[in-house]
C-alpha cells in the first residue's frame, strides 16, 4: 500500500512537471498587412560573443533595415560594431535582449540547456539591466524586449508588459539559433512572405548560418520585398505580448 502511495505521488509530481513544461510560451509576431504588401521585418539577436561582419556589412551595403536585440554582454564586447550601428540610425533599431542573456521564465528550469531567471525578481533584473546597458551605450531607450531562447512563462510576459516593453516574437525562424547550415538558412529566409517577422543571429561569425542569412536577405530584396524595423510598422503578437 505504501509503495502504491509513493508511486501515485511520484506520478503526480511527474504530471505537474509536464504541465509546467507545457506552460511556456514562444510568442509569434506578424506585421499588419497593407495594400501593396511585400513587407517583412528582420530581427537579429546579438546574444553574446562577437559580431558577424558578413551580415552587418551586407545590411549596410544593401540598405536593409533591421531591429537588433542586444544583450549587455554583447554591448561590452563589441564597441566597434555598436559604433557602426549607431552611425546608421536610419537602418538599425537597437532593442533589449536582456542584461545577461537569461530566459525570462520566473520558475527554476532549463530551456535549451540555459538556466532560467527562476523568479519574478530575477526576470525583472534581466529586463531592466538590459535596458540600462542600452542607455549606457547611448541612443533611444528600448521599447521592445526579447528574452533569451524567446520562450517565456505567462506571468513573466505580464510583468515585462507592465515594465513598458512589447515582447518580440517572430514568425520565421531563419537560422535555427544559428545552428543551421547556410543552404537551409537561406531557404527559410528567402521563403518569408508579406507580414513575416524573421529571427536570426548576428553574433556567430564562425557559423555557416551567417552566410545563409546574407543569401536569404539578398534573395528577398531581389524579389522586391520591403524591409521594415519593428518600430516602423504595426505589429500583432499573441499571448498578450504587444496589446
Amino acid at each position: 500500500m505504501f509503495r502504491k502511495s509513493l508511486c501515485a505521488l511520484a506520478l503526480s509530481f511527474a504530471l505537474v512537471s509536464v504541465g509546467n513544461a507545457a506552460a511556456l510560451v514562444e510568442p509569434t509576431l506578424h506585421l499588419k498587412l497593407q495594400r501593396g504588401g511585400g513587407r517583412v521585418a528582420l530581427t537579429l539577436d546579438a546574444c553574446g560573443g562577437k559580431t558577424d561582419t558578413r551580415i552587418l556589412s551586407a545590411l549596410v551595403e544593401n540598405s536593409i533595415p533591421a531591429t537588433i536585440f542586444v544583450t549587455g554582454i554583447w554591448l561590452k564586447r563589441n564597441a566597434a560594431a555598436v559604433e557602426i550601428l549607431r552611425a546608421h540610425p536610419n537602418l538599425f533599431e537597437l532593442e533589449n535582449h536582456g542584461g545577461r542573456h537569461i530566459p525570462a521564465v520566473d520558475t527554476p528550469r532549463k530551456i535549451y540547456g540555459i538556466s532560467s531567471a527562476g523568479s519574478p525578481d530575477a526576470v525583472q533584473a534581466e529586463v531592466e539591466s538590459g535596458a540600462a546597458a542600452l542607455a549606457s551605450a547611448g541612443g533611444p531607450a528600448p521599447k521592445w524586449f526579447r528574452g533569451a531562447t524567446a520562450e517565456y512563462s505567462p506571468s513573466a510576459i505580464a510583468m515585462i508588459r507592465k515594465l513598458g516593453f512589447k515582447i518580440a516574437g517572430f514568425s520565421v525562424n531563419g537560422d535555427g539559433g544559428s545552428l543551421l547550415g547556410a543552404k537551409e538558412t537561406a531557404r527559410r529566409i528567402a521563403a518569408a512572405k508579406d507580414g513575416d517577422v524573421i529571427i536570426a543571429h548576428i553574433n556567430q561569425p564562425t557559423h555557416a548560418a551567417g552566410e545563409g542569412v546574407v543569401q536569404g536577405l539578398l534573395a528577398l530584396k531581389q524579389k522586391g520585398m520591403t524591409f521594415v524595423r519593428l518600430d516602423d510598422a504595426e505589429d500583432v503578437g499573441n499571448d498578450g505580448t504587444t496589446d
